[in-house]
């Protein structure tokens, strides 16, 4: 089974080390389009765009891409609790067609409440699933042709209508994660791939078939994909090394405070991750070659694959093999590791291959298609 292999765009900058140290670099839109061109040439089907107050904006760094990419898919975080689902419906179909058909969205409810009360939203856990409900069904409804009122606890439509048809049909697929019970029904009621962090494999399994089970309550199907990061070298060895030295800059202090604002968050899925390591530097490697350095200054996914290529591609193959299909990986520094991902494991992973220097340079490391209607991952599994 070939698998899909996502990178991700640090909108809220880069760096050679986590904590204090000289090596940040700004999340510039120069560097942005730099790592999306990279990702393109080197082969990988897709980059994550994220959300946050701390990033730059997903939907206008995704339209910066546009001109400078042509073949590789571009996953936007689309916040509910920000916008409106019929505006929303709107930009998703001019994204699409600027595109041509290379549009993803990932599904954000909710996150951090202190950082949503920033933005003027005030709902607890539970309700942001339920505004996301709502807005889901207005969105998939007007993108289908259909015009929609509807009169619900959260949103309020009358004559909700899409008049610009997106390139894939019946619209862009969608992607989301979370880990309660609440994030779960959302997956399977409206979307088409659900995204887990990297958990251990035992614990990735058990997601994977409560989200199906509840989809087939809707008659719909689910794929699944896995966020993480990834430490590769040429050697095992290397690569801990590797990992090291990522946090050889932290000190207990900042490590502390990063854990006890985490704590003071509702997100199910922030909870699970600290939970893998209790923010100790001892306790890390919380499956074999899973390591949740990463986590202990850093929110959202938490975890890296450690190893040298046959190891990493064993590991992915171990949670390929439970049903995962895609997988959205980041490293640090960005743009190197994205080279050197590519490099080592593609030749090691099903549908990919050794990418040569020449190919890199003249972008031909991929198959150009016709966009409309070749999608992959068009709505895959979603009725009517």
């Amino acid at each position: 089974m070939s698998l899909d292999i996502f990178w991700f765009l640090p909108t809220s900058g880069d760096t050679r080390y986590l904590g204090k140290s000289d090596s940040g670099r700004p999340a510039t839109n120069a560097y942005m389009r730099q790592i999306a061109v990279a990702a393109e040439s080197l082969g990988y089907d897709g980059l994550l765009i994220p959300t946050g107050s701390s990033c730059l904006d997903p939907w206008v760094t995704a339209a910066s891409l546009v001109p400078v990419t042509h073949r590789i898919k571009l996953l936007v975080a689309l916040r509910t609790s920000l916008g409106n689902p019929t505006a929303t419906a709107r930009q998703a179909a001019t994204l699409d067609e600027a595109t041509g058909g290379r549009l993803l969205l990932n599904v954000v409810p909710g996150g951090d409440a202190t950082e949503l009360a920033a933005d003027g939203i005030f709902l607890a856990h539970d309700e942001r699933y339920e505004a996301a409900d709502e807005f889901l069904d207005v969105w998939r409804r007007v993108l289908q042709g259909e015009r929609v009122d509807l009169d619900g606890k959260h949103l309020k439509v009358k004559g909700a209508q899409n008049f610009f048809e997106p390139v894939q049909s019946p619209y862009p697929p969608l992607y989301f994660g979370g880990s309660s019970e609440a994030a779960h029904e959302l997956a399977a009621k409206h979307v088409d791939a659900y995204l887990t962090w990297g958990e251990p494999p035992a614990a990735v399994a058990e997601k994977i078939a409560d989200v199906r089970e509840r989809a087939k309550k809707y008659g719909r199907t689910v794929r699944f994909g896995v966020r993480l990061h990834v430490i590769v070298r040429e050697t095992n060895e290397k690569a801990w090394a590797a990992a090291e030295e990522l946090i050889s800059h932290l000190d207990d202090e900042t490590i502390a405070a990063a854990q006890a604002n985490y704590a003071s968050m509702d997100s199910v899925g922030q909870r699970r991750m600290a939970e893998l390591h209790g923010g100790r530097r001892d306790k890390l490697e919380v499956s074999p070659n899973l390591w949740a350095g990463v986590g202990l200054v850093r929110g959202g996914a938490g975890t890296a694959l450690v190893g040298d290529p046959q190891t990493v591609a064993a590991r992915l193959q171990e949670y390929a093999d439970l049903g995962v299909d895609s997988f959205v990986l980041s490293g640090y520094p960005h743009l190197e590791e994205a080279y050197r991902f590519a490099e080592l494991v593609f030749p090691l992973l099903p549908g990919k291959r050794k990418v040569t220097v020449d190919e890199v340079l003249t972008g031909g490391a991929f198959d150009v298609r016709a966009t409309k209607g070749e999608s992959r991952n068009e709505n895959q599994g979603t009725p009517a």
